[in-house]
């Protein structure tokens, strides 16, 4: 009827489709399953997992985590803090700045590396010798 409000239908994602879009593979998504990291993953009649878009954001917040140094217990904890709501948001927050900090400093030693390499390569250059094991 016209007038009424339209009800969407959630779009749901097999654990496949969630590989292919996150690039995680099925394994790892089934592992995060059984740690405890996705624990609003819903699953159908015949027990497969039913991932939504909002469960790819989920995940896509996990790797960012995870490629940023965070260990998968601190990671637990921290998506267990989302699932809190608002009265939880100072604490994911203060999370947050730590992590941004522990990121800067990476970044400040990286960055250090790859101007020794640099230099060394510069080096290597300027004698034009790359050989190893000659007299």
């Amino acid at each position: 009827m016209m007038g009424e409000k339209e009800q969407k239908k959630t779009e749901f994602f097999t654990v496949k489709e969630v590989s292919g879009r996150t690039g995680l593979s099925v394994s790892t998504l089934r592992y995060y399953d059984s740690e405890g990291l996705t624990p609003q993953i819903t699953r159908n009649s015949g027990g497969v997992r039913q991932y939504t878009q909002e469960d790819v954001c989920w995940l896509e917040l996990i790797c960012c985590l995870k490629h940023s140094g965070m260990a998968l217990e601190d990671i637990r904890r921290f998506m267990g803090l989302c699932l809190g709501g608002e009265e939880t948001a100072e604490e994911r927050r203060e999370i947050l700045l730590e992590q941004r900090k522990l990121i800067g400093r990476k970044i400040e030693q990286l960055q250090c590396s790859l101007k020794l390499i640099e230099c060394k390569l510069e080096h290597y250059k300027e004698v034009g010798v790359f050989h190893f094991g000659e007299p």
